[in-house]
């Protein structure tokens, strides 16, 4: 193809995202105003522009491109698949893909979680297992036990019922959120400690929680959800202990406990999953999708206790179905991408990588503390964010802070890093096959934007940092 085709080409794909395609995030001001940048394809840990420029994956498309790109084994998979069964109706039929995958994931679940339901992605598995507790209370005779305990600052999908579920509030506006039976907590974020110790803040949580549920009643409350590490919301990590002390209060008050691991998951944190290693807790039910493929076709689930569903299911049943369900649930393609994804991180030991560089990863990301307009660094496993604020005093950003740091994004996707742009934060999730050559080149770029923007806006370099 020679450089004029190429620009055909490009201009031709800008022009048809411009004019027919409505953006999951889209500033209806500019509809058909402005374009996103082009790629053409990936490998490894980089994508690749239409104009030949190489880029780091910072954030592994969304959080989701554990094994990098380019993998064979996942691609021949899902082509065979395809050729000897592309489709079955999960209503009626079984086939291997679904059954296999569904041994293997329970292989490695924590706990008693051993029974696996299929869905389309991580919103339809939230909202399946959202679905999925109105059910269980209701088959034990108990409809009035519905009400949802979520956190400000959790991001839990985009249906009807998980959106309403989401914290971030500037998801909310010209939406309507039907939130009469959601109850919002505080957010976990340590920044919002003040002058209390982070034991003292942990116990005002903990106080919180037990205060909301003796006001609604916990006769009324179904389900508490919690993503183990508040991803969207700004990697945010809980105090230690905060997952525990929580679980033990749901035991306490018959509240099914369910864990959002749609972004932990399958080696994110190091772990396959991340609620019992990371966080010391084994929930009633964990949600999944994103790295559960590596992003290669999508697919969702849920894994779900035994001891649950012992409860209404076999004499316990009343008669009950169980009706919640997709057109592509147990999706063969996608399932035998999902098992070739296993199976190539098992073979590789990318989970034990991914544990094995997250010291590594921490510390780079600490390098950045002593750049101007840093306030912090945070990680666990290879999930990281830079917060950025003119004034590192803040726990939160303000909307100068969202644009000095918005600047900051667009100077690393110049210099060659693409990173996750969330208000004051540099978001990074990278492939968990990514080196620790990789991790310097990807902290150097953010380093050098850090620097010029913060030089721009009149920031000078601290003497030192505690790394």
């Amino acid at each position: 193809m020679t450089t004029n085709d190429a620009a055909k080409t490009s201009g031709a794909v800008s022009a048809a995202m411009r004019d027919h395609i409505l953006l999951p995030a889209q500033e209806m001001a500019k509809l058909g105003k402005a374009s996103q940048p082009v790629l053409t394809h990936a490998e490894g840990i980089y994508v690749y522009t239409e104009d030949g420029r190489r880029l780091i994956d910072g954030p592994a498309g969304m959080w989701c491109a554990q094994v990098g790109y380019g993998r064979r084994e996942i691609v021949d998979a899902m082509a065979h698949q395809a050729m000897v069964l592309p489709y079955a109706s999960p209503w009626y039929m079984a086939t291997s893909p679904s059954a296999k995958l569904a041994e293997k994931i329970a292989s490695l679940t924590p706990g008693d979680l051993k029974r696996i339901f299929f869905t389309t992605g991580g919103s339809t598995a939230v909202d399946s297992a959202l679905r999925f507790s109105e059910f269980y209370n209701n088959v034990l005779g108990r409809p009035q036990k519905k009400r949802i305990i979520v956190r400000y600052d959790g991001y839990h999908g985009s249906t009807a019922l998980t959106a309403a579920c989401t914290g971030r509030t500037g998801n909310w506006p010209n939406f309507d959120i039907q939130q009469d039976r959601i109850s919002f907590l505080s957010s976990p974020n340590p920044r919002h400690a003040g002058n209390r110790s982070q034991e003292a803040f942990l116990d005002d949580l903990v106080q919180e929680f037990e205060d909301r549920i003796e006001s609604l009643g916990p006769d009324t409350i179904a389900a508490f959800l919690a993503e183990p590490i508040l991803a969207s919301g700004g990697v945010i990590i809980p105090p230690k202990g905060y997952h525990a002390r929580f679980k033990a209060i749901c035991e306490k008050h018959d509240i099914l406990y369910i864990s959002d691991e749609v972004v932990t998951g399958f080696g994110r944190c190091g772990e396959w999953f991340a609620s019992e290693k990371v966080f010391g807790v084994v929930p009633d039910i964990i949600t999944f999708a994103k790295g559960v493929t590596s992003g290669y076709v999508p697919l969702g689930g849920l894994a779900i206790s035994e001891a649950v569903l012992a409860r209404i299911s076999g004499e316990n049943a009343r008669g009950s179905w169980f009706t919640n369900g997709y057109t592509y649930t147990n999706q063969p393609v996608a399932c035998a991408a999902a098992l070739a994804n296993i199976e190539l991180m098992e073979r590789e030991g990318i989970v034990d990588q991914a544990r094995d560089l997250a010291e590594y990863f921490a510390r780079a990301l600490a390098s950045l503390r002593a750049l101007p307009g840093v306030a912090e660094t945070r990680s666990v496993g290879l999930v990281g964010c830079v917060q950025c604020l003119l004034d590192p005093t803040r726990a939160d950003g303000n909307a100068e802070d969202k644009a000095f740091t918005l600047k900051i994004d667009e100077r690393c996707f110049e210099l060659g890093l693409i990173v996750r742009p969330l208000g004051d934060l540099c978001v990074i999730s990278p492939p968990l096959i990514i080196s620790r050559e990789q991790i310097d080149d990807m902290v150097a770029i953010m380093a050098r934007a850090i620097t010029e923007i913060g030089a721009a806006h009149g920031l000078h370099v601290k003497e030192s940092a505690a790394v």
